[in-house]
C-alpha cells in the first residue's frame, strides 16, 4: 500500500451486523471507512457517534429524534456527535455505500453497540 493512497479494491470486507459491511483504514486517531448498508439492516439503538462522509451510492434515511433526512448519492453527511444528535440509518434502495471519515478515538470510547 502507497504512504498516500488506500487500496479498498484489496482490502477485505468486515460484517459485524447483519446488514452493515465495511472496509475501514485506521492511521492514527482517525479512520476512513467504506460503509454498505443493506435494506434488511434494522438499528435498533440510537447511535449519538458523529460522522463525516459522503453518498456514493443508493438512498439512505437517517431519523434523529424529531427529524428525518433523506440523503442520496452525491450528498454529503455531517451529523455531530452526543445525545443531542442521536440517530438512526437505513436504506432505502437494495444498498446505500458511504464514506465516513472519522476520529477513531471517539468510535473507541463509544458506549453502545451500533455497529456505525
Amino acid at each position: 500500500m502507497s504512504r498516500y493512497r488506500i487500496d479498498f479494491r484489496n482490502t477485505p470486507w468486515e460484517e459485524s451486523v447483519a446488514g452493515v459491511r465495511m472496509k475501514v483504514y485506521r492511521e492514527w486517531d482517525t479512520q476512513i471507512r467504506l460503509v454498505e448498508f443493506s435494506s434488511g439492516f434494522v438499528e435498533s439503538e440510537w447511535c449519538r457517534r458523529g460522522h463525516i462522509g459522503y453518498v456514493l451510492d443508493g438512498r439512505l434515511e437517517v431519523s434523529f429524534s424529531l427529524s428525518r433526512e433523506v440523503f442520496e448519492a452525491g450528498d454529503g453527511v455531517f451529523i455531530l456527535p452526543g445525545d443531542e444528535h442521536r440517530h438512526k440509518a437505513r436504506a432505502l434502495t437494495d444498498t446505500a455505500t458511504l464514506i465516513l471519515i472519522e476520529r477513531y478515538a471517539e468510535q473507541a470510547d463509544a458506549t453502545e453497540s451500533a455497529p456505525r
